[in-house]
């Protein structure tokens, strides 16, 4: 992974870490009256797989649901626009009716989730069968325990479908632990089906060692990651939490700071004046 490469993966991330940044600040304000799940913490996992896709000229279908946010900003989605969504306004990415867990952009091919967890992955499934474009599907590691979630990996091996699902494994769901909620992997799930599977961390190097998969084989990346905010709100989990954001800022040293510095002024600005037009 060449530091261009990695540069530009950096300024997705900060990008996304910094608007969840303001997100949490406005939440704590009352600003934001509606319930939000922010991907601070999880961001390298978009802002890697997008940088991979846009090397490649790739426009996959993308299905998200909670902690959206990031895959929403890191594949090119409207930053006012979610501002406006997260505000409640119809100027949103949804009109001010999805909120913060069904984000839609059709300029971006994101196509905003229905509010039952899990349910995006057999709908991302239908979609990739129907178009044989290729499709990501990011869910969290308590989605993916759903009963239809497993059905549409079958299919999607089966078909032998131009797919990735990505399982943002924060290893919570909302504060019950994995071990508490079950005794297997999804890595070994998505091999007794035949799909390519793996357990991973959320570097970016570590994602990139998979890329060569991407879209050439059904494939899932349980992407091991720490969320930094509570599962909703603006509480913090913990001071202890590693942060992976943090890590590559150090990694880049200088340019991370300067990258950081400038997304930081950047978004405090443009939420200060979607703010000023209430």
């Amino acid at each position: 992974m060449n530091k261009k490469f990695r540069l530009e993966i950096f300024k997705r991330a900060s990008l996304c870490r910094n608007f969840e940044d303001q997100v949490i600040v406005n939440v704590n304000n009352k600003n934001i009256t509606t319930p939000v799940y922010v991907s601070a913490g999880q961001e390298l996992i978009s802002s890697t797989i997008s940088t991979i896709c846009k090397e490649r000229k790739l426009k996959p279908l993308i299905f998200g649901q909670h902690r959206c946010h990031s895959s929403y900003l890191a594949f090119g989605g409207n930053i006012i626009k979610l501002i406006d969504e997260l505000l409640g306004r119809e100027t949103g990415c949804t009109k001010g009716r999805g909120g913060s867990a069904s984000i839609h952009s059709k300029e971006i091919n994101m196509y905003g989730h229905d509010g039952l967890m899990g349910s995006n992955g057999p709908i991302g499934v239908g979609a990739c069968f129907a178009t044989k474009k290729p499709t990501i599907i990011f869910l969290g590691d308590a989605a993916a325990e759903e009963d239809y979630v497993l059905g549409a990996l079958g299919w999607a091996s089966h078909k032998k479908l131009p797919i990735l699902f990505i399982v943002e494994d924060n290893n919570l769901s909302i504060l019950t632990k994995k071990s508490v909620r079950r005794n297997w992997h999804m890595r070994d799930v998505a091999r007794s089906f035949k799909l390519e599977g793996f357990d991973i961390n959320d570097s970016p190097k570590e994602i990139n060692k998979y890329s060569k998969l991407f879209f050439k084989k059904p494939t899932l990346l349980n992407i091991n990651t720490n969320r930094i905010y509570w599962h909703a709100g603006g509480g913090k989990d913990s001071s202890k939490t590693f942060d992976r954001y943090k890590n590559e800022k150090k990694i880049l040293g200088t340019q991370g700071i300067k990258i950081d510095e400038y997304y930081n002024l950047y978004i405090k600005k443009l939420w200060k004046l979607q703010l000023e037009k209430q």
